[in-house]
């Protein structure tokens, strides 16, 4: 699996911005779709995770903000970003675990994608 993440930029306080999450390769062994951050001088924090089953979670400090979806036919994950705070500040990583079903055992993992700069200013 290979993940191409886009979108962020500069934004201001209290607007919107859209993250996408291009997947590529064993698609159909994507499990949950993941939104990562990671600030300067911060661990990385899981934003919002995505099931194939349609179950969503967020971090608390992005609850009723932020949004993640999922359009198959795209291949595509998405993070809806609202109401956007200076402390969003962070690069952003996409992220899928996948499970592979192989003859002499089935492989889990995690696939990255490269990370995509947000950052909250006026």
């Amino acid at each position: 699996v290979q993940l191409q993440a886009s979108g962020g930029g500069l934004v201001q306080p209290g607007g919107s911005t859209r993250l996408s999450c291009v997947a590529s390769g064993s698609t159909d062994s994507i499990n949950v779709m993941e939104w990562y951050r990671q600030a300067p001088g911060r661990q990385r924090e899981l934003v919002a995770e995505l099931t194939n089953g349609g179950r969503t979670s967020y971090a608390d400090s992005v609850k009723g903000r932020f949004t993640i979806s999922r359009d198959n036919a795209k291949n595509t994950a998405y993070l809806q970003m609202n109401s956007l705070k200076p402390e969003d500040s962070a690069v952003y990583m996409c992220a899928a675990m996948y499970t592979v079903i192989a003859p002499d055992g089935n492989i889990a993992g995690r696939a990255w994608g490269q990370g995509t700069q947000v950052t909250v200013s006026s």
